[in-house]
Protein backbone atom coordinates (compact mmCIF):
# COMPACT_ATOMS: atom_id res chain seq x y z
CA UNK A 1 0.00 0.00 0.00
CA UNK A 2 0.87 3.53 -0.76
CA UNK A 3 0.19 6.99 0.98
CA UNK A 4 0.21 9.46 -1.84
CA UNK A 5 0.10 13.05 -0.49
CA UNK A 6 2.47 15.55 -2.98
CA UNK A 7 0.27 15.31 -5.72
CA UNK A 8 -2.46 17.14 -3.87
CA UNK A 9 0.30 19.77 -3.03
CA UNK A 10 1.60 20.13 -6.48
CA UNK A 11 -1.49 19.77 -8.06
CA UNK A 12 -2.96 23.05 -6.24
CA UNK A 13 0.15 24.63 -6.87
CA UNK A 14 0.51 24.08 -10.21
CA UNK A 15 -3.50 25.16 -10.60
CA UNK A 16 -2.89 28.29 -8.86
CA UNK A 17 0.06 29.16 -10.79
CA UNK A 18 -1.55 28.91 -14.07
CA UNK A 19 -4.29 31.08 -12.74
CA UNK A 20 -1.58 33.78 -11.95
CA UNK A 21 0.12 33.17 -15.18
CA UNK A 22 -2.72 33.54 -17.17
CA UNK A 23 -4.08 36.61 -14.97
CA UNK A 24 -0.40 38.45 -15.46
CA UNK A 25 -0.49 37.27 -19.24
CA UNK A 26 -4.51 39.20 -19.71
CA UNK A 27 -3.90 42.16 -18.04
CA UNK A 28 -0.22 42.85 -19.77
CA UNK A 29 -1.94 42.43 -23.15
CA UNK A 30 -5.17 43.99 -22.35
CA UNK A 31 -5.63 46.93 -20.71
CA UNK A 32 -3.52 50.06 -19.66
CA UNK A 33 -4.84 52.90 -18.32
CA UNK A 34 -3.79 56.83 -18.31
CA UNK A 35 -5.37 59.57 -17.37
CA UNK A 36 -4.68 63.77 -16.85
CA UNK A 37 -6.57 66.05 -14.80
CA UNK A 38 -6.57 69.16 -16.77
CA UNK A 39 -6.11 72.48 -15.17
CA UNK A 40 -6.29 76.15 -16.61
CA UNK A 41 -4.24 78.35 -18.14
CA UNK A 42 -4.10 81.78 -19.51
CA UNK A 43 -7.71 82.54 -17.57
CA UNK A 44 -7.25 86.18 -17.74
CA UNK A 45 -7.29 85.88 -21.45
CA UNK A 46 -10.23 83.29 -21.60
CA UNK A 47 -12.61 85.00 -18.57
CA UNK A 48 -13.21 81.12 -17.35
CA UNK A 49 -11.14 78.32 -15.76
CA UNK A 50 -11.15 75.68 -18.04
CA UNK A 51 -11.10 72.26 -16.01
CA UNK A 52 -11.93 68.59 -16.93
CA UNK A 53 -9.89 64.92 -17.85
CA UNK A 54 -8.33 63.22 -20.50
CA UNK A 55 -8.13 59.23 -20.26
CA UNK A 56 -6.29 56.58 -22.37
CA UNK A 57 -7.43 53.47 -22.20
CA UNK A 58 -5.49 50.70 -24.21
CA UNK A 59 -7.49 47.55 -24.58
CA UNK A 60 -5.97 45.11 -26.87
CA UNK A 61 -5.31 46.75 -30.25
CA UNK A 62 -7.54 49.77 -29.17
CA UNK A 63 -7.38 52.97 -27.89
CA UNK A 64 -10.16 54.82 -26.78
CA UNK A 65 -9.55 58.95 -26.01
CA UNK A 66 -12.21 60.65 -24.12
CA UNK A 67 -11.68 63.97 -22.93
CA UNK A 68 -14.08 65.60 -20.13
CA UNK A 69 -13.90 69.39 -20.38
CA UNK A 70 -15.53 72.16 -18.62
CA UNK A 71 -15.12 76.09 -17.85
CA UNK A 72 -14.41 76.69 -21.95
CA UNK A 73 -15.32 79.48 -23.90
CA UNK A 74 -18.60 78.29 -24.73
CA UNK A 75 -20.34 78.19 -28.39
CA UNK A 76 -16.38 77.37 -30.92
CA UNK A 77 -14.55 74.82 -31.43
CA UNK A 78 -11.78 73.86 -29.20
CA UNK A 79 -8.19 72.09 -30.57
CA UNK A 80 -7.17 69.20 -28.62
CA UNK A 81 -3.87 67.58 -28.15
CA UNK A 82 -1.04 65.42 -26.54
CA UNK A 83 2.14 67.45 -27.28
CA UNK A 84 5.97 65.90 -26.35
CA UNK A 85 9.50 65.63 -26.99
CA UNK A 86 10.58 63.91 -29.95
CA UNK A 87 13.42 62.38 -27.36
CA UNK A 88 11.39 60.94 -25.01
CA UNK A 89 11.68 63.39 -22.67
CA UNK A 90 9.02 63.99 -20.20
CA UNK A 91 6.75 66.85 -21.06
CA UNK A 92 5.40 69.39 -18.22
CA UNK A 93 2.62 71.70 -18.22
CA UNK A 94 4.15 75.35 -18.56
CA UNK A 95 4.24 77.47 -15.40
CA UNK A 96 4.35 81.51 -15.11
CA UNK A 97 7.89 81.42 -15.81
CA UNK A 98 7.04 80.45 -19.10
CA UNK A 99 6.10 83.85 -20.07
CA UNK A 100 9.50 84.76 -21.34
CA UNK A 101 8.17 88.08 -22.60
CA UNK A 102 6.01 89.27 -19.81
CA UNK A 103 2.89 90.19 -22.02
CA UNK A 104 0.67 88.18 -19.30
CA UNK A 105 0.34 85.24 -21.66
CA UNK A 106 1.86 81.76 -21.99
CA UNK A 107 1.43 81.55 -25.50
CA UNK A 108 1.66 78.15 -27.47
CA UNK A 109 5.51 78.93 -28.66
CA UNK A 110 5.95 79.42 -25.08
CA UNK A 111 4.82 76.38 -24.53
CA UNK A 112 7.77 74.06 -26.34
CA UNK A 113 10.51 74.68 -23.41
CA UNK A 114 8.25 72.69 -21.30
CA UNK A 115 6.01 70.47 -23.67
CA UNK A 116 7.88 69.83 -26.39
CA UNK A 117 5.97 69.65 -30.03
CA UNK A 118 2.31 69.32 -31.05
CA UNK A 119 2.19 65.40 -31.43
CA UNK A 120 -1.47 63.82 -31.63
CA UNK A 121 -4.97 65.31 -32.08
CA UNK A 122 -7.89 64.57 -30.99
CA UNK A 123 -10.03 65.35 -33.52
CA UNK A 124 -12.43 62.44 -35.78
CA UNK A 125 -9.50 60.94 -37.39
CA UNK A 126 -6.50 61.24 -34.77
CA UNK A 127 -4.57 58.48 -37.10
CA UNK A 128 -3.96 61.26 -39.94
CA UNK A 129 -1.73 63.46 -37.41
CA UNK A 130 -3.36 66.07 -39.62
CA UNK A 131 -3.38 68.97 -36.78
CA UNK A 132 -5.17 71.49 -39.01
CA UNK A 133 -8.99 70.07 -39.25
CA UNK A 134 -12.61 71.47 -38.29
CA UNK A 135 -13.80 68.45 -36.50
CA UNK A 136 -11.94 69.43 -33.39
CA UNK A 137 -14.97 69.12 -30.79
CA UNK A 138 -17.00 72.45 -29.75
CA UNK A 139 -17.61 73.47 -26.61
CA UNK A 140 -21.61 73.80 -26.00
CA UNK A 141 -23.54 77.10 -24.72
CA UNK A 142 -22.46 76.08 -20.84
CA UNK A 143 -18.39 75.81 -21.96
CA UNK A 144 -18.69 71.83 -21.90
CA UNK A 145 -17.79 69.53 -24.15
CA UNK A 146 -17.11 65.69 -24.13
CA UNK A 147 -14.96 63.92 -26.45
CA UNK A 148 -14.60 60.32 -27.24
CA UNK A 149 -12.93 57.97 -29.85
CA UNK A 150 -11.76 54.75 -30.33
CA UNK A 151 -9.06 53.84 -33.05
CA UNK A 152 -6.79 50.92 -34.03
CA UNK A 153 -3.43 51.25 -31.63
CA UNK A 154 -1.49 49.48 -34.29
CA UNK A 155 -2.70 52.18 -36.71
CA UNK A 156 -2.01 55.03 -34.59
CA UNK A 157 1.57 53.68 -33.81
CA UNK A 158 1.99 53.22 -37.42
CA UNK A 159 0.95 56.96 -38.11
CA UNK A 160 3.39 58.19 -34.87
CA UNK A 161 6.63 56.49 -36.06
CA UNK A 162 6.30 57.91 -39.37
CA UNK A 163 6.04 61.31 -38.36
CA UNK A 164 8.33 61.39 -35.50
CA UNK A 165 10.50 58.23 -36.01
CA UNK A 166 9.40 55.97 -33.09
CA UNK A 167 6.23 54.04 -32.86
CA UNK A 168 6.59 54.20 -28.68
CA UNK A 169 3.89 57.06 -27.93
CA UNK A 170 5.34 57.27 -24.24
CA UNK A 171 2.01 58.66 -22.82
CA UNK A 172 3.50 58.72 -19.56
CA UNK A 173 6.12 61.28 -20.85
CA UNK A 174 3.16 63.67 -22.40
CA UNK A 175 0.77 66.20 -21.87
CA UNK A 176 -2.50 67.38 -22.62
CA UNK A 177 -3.29 70.69 -24.22
CA UNK A 178 -6.82 72.29 -24.98
CA UNK A 179 -6.43 75.34 -26.75
CA UNK A 180 -8.59 78.34 -28.26
CA UNK A 181 -10.38 81.48 -27.38
CA UNK A 182 -12.83 83.63 -29.51
CA UNK A 183 -11.88 85.48 -32.20
CA UNK A 184 -12.79 88.52 -31.02
CA UNK A 185 -10.48 88.18 -27.89
CA UNK A 186 -7.43 90.74 -27.50
CA UNK A 187 -4.43 89.79 -26.95
CA UNK A 188 -1.16 91.33 -27.06
CA UNK A 189 0.49 91.72 -30.62
CA UNK A 190 3.48 89.96 -28.68
CA UNK A 191 1.52 86.72 -28.05
CA UNK A 192 2.72 83.98 -30.75
CA UNK A 193 1.60 81.08 -32.88
CA UNK A 194 2.37 78.76 -35.75
CA UNK A 195 2.75 80.56 -39.06
CA UNK A 196 -0.17 82.72 -40.05
CA UNK A 197 -2.76 81.23 -37.56
CA UNK A 198 -4.10 83.67 -35.17
CA UNK A 199 -3.17 83.28 -31.91
CA UNK A 200 -6.81 83.15 -30.65
CA UNK A 201 -7.08 79.17 -32.29
CA UNK A 202 -3.57 78.07 -30.54
CA UNK A 203 -3.82 80.05 -27.36
CA UNK A 204 -3.20 77.38 -24.73
CA UNK A 205 -6.29 77.42 -22.08
CA UNK A 206 -6.10 73.91 -20.26
CA UNK A 207 -3.39 71.48 -19.67
CA UNK A 208 -2.63 68.27 -18.01
CA UNK A 209 0.30 65.60 -17.37
CA UNK A 210 -0.61 62.40 -18.28
CA UNK A 211 -0.12 59.84 -15.95
CA UNK A 212 -0.35 55.66 -15.71
CA UNK A 213 -3.14 54.25 -13.35
CA UNK A 214 -0.93 51.26 -11.97
CA UNK A 215 -4.04 49.51 -10.07
CA UNK A 216 -7.61 50.06 -9.09
CA UNK A 217 -6.58 51.23 -5.89
CA UNK A 218 -3.89 54.10 -6.79
CA UNK A 219 -7.03 55.25 -8.66
CA UNK A 220 -7.62 58.82 -6.95
CA UNK A 221 -11.12 59.91 -8.52
CA UNK A 222 -12.29 62.21 -11.14
CA UNK A 223 -14.98 61.53 -13.86
CA UNK A 224 -13.08 58.47 -15.23
CA UNK A 225 -12.84 55.25 -13.30
CA UNK A 226 -9.82 52.13 -14.07
CA UNK A 227 -11.00 49.20 -16.62
CA UNK A 228 -11.70 46.16 -14.83
CA UNK A 229 -8.79 44.47 -15.66
CA UNK A 230 -6.95 46.43 -13.15
CA UNK A 231 -8.51 44.45 -10.45
CA UNK A 232 -6.16 41.53 -11.92
CA UNK A 233 -3.32 42.24 -9.80
CA UNK A 234 -5.44 42.41 -6.70
CA UNK A 235 -6.64 38.58 -7.89
CA UNK A 236 -3.30 37.50 -8.87
CA UNK A 237 -2.55 38.34 -4.91
CA UNK A 238 -5.06 36.13 -4.10
CA UNK A 239 -3.82 33.40 -6.03
CA UNK A 240 -0.61 33.59 -4.04
CA UNK A 241 -2.31 33.04 -1.27
CA UNK A 242 -3.94 30.05 -2.26
CA UNK A 243 -0.17 28.57 -2.93
CA UNK A 244 1.01 29.61 0.50
CA UNK A 245 -2.09 28.28 2.37
CA UNK A 246 -1.48 25.05 0.15
CA UNK A 247 2.25 24.89 1.28
CA UNK A 248 1.42 25.16 4.98
CA UNK A 249 -1.02 22.48 4.95
CA UNK A 250 1.36 20.36 3.21
CA UNK A 251 3.94 21.20 6.14
CA UNK A 252 1.04 20.56 8.74
CA UNK A 253 0.54 17.83 7.15
CA UNK A 254 -3.06 17.95 6.58
CA UNK A 255 -2.80 17.15 2.62
CA UNK A 256 -5.48 14.55 2.35
CA UNK A 257 -4.01 11.13 1.88
CA UNK A 258 -4.89 8.61 -0.61
CA UNK A 259 -4.21 4.72 0.40
CA UNK A 260 -3.42 2.82 -3.35
CA UNK A 261 -3.23 -0.74 -3.36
Amino acid sequence: MKIIRSRVVVSGIMGAAIIIATWGAASAAESQVYTAELHALNSDATGAKAVGDAKFAIDGDELTITVDAEGLPPNMMHLQHFHGFKDGKAASCPDSAADKNDDGLIDLIETEAYAGTTMVPFHNDPVSMEIPSDTYPKADSNGSYKYKKTLPLKDLQAAFAKTFGSDDLALDRRVVFIHGVPAETELPKSAASLGTIPAQITLPIACGTIKRLSNALKWGGGRNPPSPAFHRPYLRESACGVIASIARRADRGLTRSFRVY
